[in-house]
């Protein structure tokens, strides 16, 4: 019998607000994904890890988790005020 692992990325992408809050880039949050796998799933192997890792990176790429980082005012001009037409 195959273990479905899909809920186990689930959760992690449930926990990610918590989990990931002090991490701002994508490597970091895979590094601290696999060491939550790895406390929480002592069982679980290397590949079947990753691919729990793997998951859950799309899953938070989906949600928007990591965003993007927005710098000033995408309508202002090169003064900094607002451009109006």
């Amino acid at each position: 019998m195959t273990l479905d692992l899909r809920p186990l990325a689930q959760d992690l992408a449930h926990r990610a607000e918590d989990l990931l809050q002090p991490v701002p880039d994508r490597a970091g949050a895979r590094r601290l994904l696999l060491e939550e796998l790895e406390i929480e799933y002592p069982a679980l192997g290397q590949a079947e890890r990753g691919q729990v890792v793997d998951w859950t990176m799309v899953l938070l790429e989906e949600d928007d988790f990591f965003g993007v980082t927005y710098v000033g005012d995408a309508f202002a001009g090169p003064d900094g005020t607002e451009e109006t037409d």
